[in-house]
């Protein structure tokens, strides 16, 4: 049974379709969400700059029947979350401890969201066909790389052979070797990357096992994958349009790792064999 994502998930997932007049409610709501709980919907159109109707549209696109049913959800995850007192998204150097505050809230929200995202039936599929794949490819592009990089290595040091690159047109050259035997790890935040599709595309023309790991499931990658990992994200909350946050997608590779590392054999021996001979070259 797939689990109900919270209002302001689904307002974060949704944010990059959103029209302008419907981005100023997503931000108010983002910004002042405990406040919108009392708030009338002529109201809330006011204190957006925007119409009754917009933000009924608004409801209808964050899949919720109407600005009532809103409320009571946002009063339902408040209550929920503990969050007696919300915490500001401001970040300013010249109050650092509250702007950590302010971080690590949001971030322990994201994760907690990302987790209660995970479907644990599919979950242990993914990592039935990782655990028995020829060779694992992870594919990025621009800022998701990192992370791509982090589970290949990763892979590689429990005894499942990975791959991963920084050139996408190396990536997209590799990927055109994989076959039913492998797994296709894609990995965007957005889900719209143009490259990260073609390499899926690519791959599923050779049966290749495909996993999306974004924040959109209905996004082009999460529509076309076999299976589906979403994340969350906060980063809107302190960068407006720009969304580059890794940690979600990289707390995805660790549970990925840590589930595989329990059930693969002698990987406990692989990994402590592959960190001493790095530890040989540190000083």
């Amino acid at each position: 049974m797939e689990k109900q994502k919270s209002v302001m998930d689904t307002i974060h997932i949704l944010y990059d379709s959103f029209f302008e007049q419907e981005k100023k409610i997503a931000n108010y709501l983002i910004q002042n969400h405990k406040e919108v709980v009392n708030m009338t919907i002529g109201e809330l159109a006011q204190a957006c700059g925007t119409s009754v109707a917009t933000v009924t549209r608004f409801c209808h696109k964050c899949d919720v029947e109407g600005f009532h049913q809103m409320k009571i959800r946002l009063a339902k995850e408040i209550v929920e979350s503990g969050l007696e007192v919300p915490v500001s998204n401001h970040i300013s150097r010249a109050d650092i401890g509250q702007s950590l505050q302010n971080i690590l809230a949001n971030k322990i929200d994201e994760l907690r969201q990302t987790f209660s995202l995970m479907d644990e039936k599919q979950l242990n599929t993914i990592l039935d066909y990782i655990k028995s794949a020829r060779i694992v490819q992870f594919v990025a592009v621009g800022n998701t790389i990192p992370a791509a990089l982090d589970g290949s290595f990763k892979f590689n040091e429990i005894g499942i052979k990975a791959v991963a690159g920084t050139i996408w047109e190396t990536q997209l050259a590799f990927s055109l070797s994989l076959g039913r035997d492998d797994v296709m790890i894609a990995i965007s935040n957005s889900g719209e990357s143009r490259q990260v599709v073609k390499m899926v595309q690519e791959a599923k023309k050779n049966g290749v096992v495909t996993v999306g790991i974004t924040n959109n499931p209905n996004s082009s990658v999460g529509s076309i994958v076999d299976y589906h990992i979403q994340t969350a994200t906060r980063e809107k909350l302190f960068l407006n349009e720009i969304c580059f946050s890794r940690v979600s997608a990289m707390t995805v590779i660790e549970v990925l790792y840590l589930f595989l590392t329990v059930g693969q054999e002698r990987s406990y021996d692989r990994t402590s064999y592959c960190e001493s001979l790095i530890a040989d070259e540190k000083l």
